[in-house]
C-alpha cells in the first residue's frame, strides 16, 4: 500500500516559487528568502560601505524595500539579481549620506582581503615574513584607494571583485554592458594610477625620514 505523498519542504523551493508564495501572503516564504541571501547581501554591503553598522542597516533596508515592492517583481531577472540591485542602491545612498561626515582611514581597512584586483597588483606568493608584510601593506593601500573612488566606480569595481560577469554587473547596476565595461575600465585605470602614486609618495616619505635620522 503506497503512503500519502509528502510535500517538499518550503526551504527546498526555488526562489521564484518562494516569491509567488510570499506574494500570496505566506510570510514564511519571504523569511526563507531572507535567510537564503542575508549573508550575501551583508558581504556586498560591507564591501561598499566599509562599515559593519552601515552594512547591517543596508541589509535591513534592502529586505524591507524588497518586501514592500515584491508585488512589482515580475521575474524578468532572477530574485537574487533584483535584490542585489536594491542593496547596491541602498549602499550607495548610505555612502552619499556619510561622505561629508566620515573620512576613511587607511588604518580601518581590512588588510586580509584577497581579490582579483589585488592579485593583479600584489604578489600572492610571498613566502618570507618581509614579503608577506609588503604584500599586506599593498593590500591595505589598495583597499584604501578603492574606498576613495566615486560611488559609481566603486560599486562597479567591487562587483568585479566579487567575480560577477559583465552581464551580471549590468543587471545589478541597471545599465548596459557597454556602460559597465566603460566604468570598469575607468575604475581599474584610476585604481592603478592612485595605487602607484600612493606607494611612491609613501616610499619618498620613508626615505626622507631615514635621511633625517642619519
Amino acid at each position: 500500500m503506497s503512503g500519502a505523498p509528502t510535500s517538499r519542504p518550503m526551504t527546498d523551493e526555488s526562489d521564484w516559487d518562494l516569491v509567488l508564495a510570499a506574494k500570496n501572503g505566506e510570510d514564511r516564504a519571504f523569511e526563507i528568502l531572507v535567510e537564503r541571501y542575508k549573508a550575501r547581501i551583508l558581504s556586498l554591503a560591507f564591501r561598499i560601505t566599509r562599515n559593519r553598522e552601515d552594512a547591517q542597516d543596508v541589509v535591513q533596508q534592502s529586505f524591507q524595500k524588497a518586501f514592500v515592492h515584491l508585488q512589482k517583481f515580475e521575474g524578468k531577472s532572477t530574485f537574487s539579481t533584483w535584490l542585489t540591485r536594491i542593496a547596491i542602491n541602498e549602499a550607495l545612498m548610505c555612502l552619499r549620506k556619510n561622505r561629508v561626515s566620515r573620512t576613511v582611514s587607511i588604518e580601518e581597512v581590512n588588510p586580509e582581503r584577497d581579490t582579483v584586483l589585488s592579485r593583479e597588483i600584489c604578489d600572492p606568493n610571498a613566502k618570507t615574513p618581509e614579503e608577506t608584510y609588503i604584500r599586506l601593506e599593498k593590500e591595505r593601500i589598495l583597499s584604501f584607494v578603492i574606498d576613495g573612488l566615486p560611488p559609481i566606480l566603486q560599486s562597479t569595481v567591487r562587483l568585479y571583485l566579487d567575480d560577477l560577469t559583465v552581464e551580471e554587473m549590468g543587471q545589478c547596476l541597471g545599465v548596459r554592458t557597454l556602460t559597465v565595461k566603460a566604468r570598469l575600465f575607468r575604475g581599474r585605470q584610476r585604481v592603478r594610477a592612485l595605487f602607484k602614486r600612493y606607494v611612491q609618495s609613501t616610499q619618498r616619505g620613508a626615505s626622507t625620514k631615514l635621511e633625517s635620522a642619519a
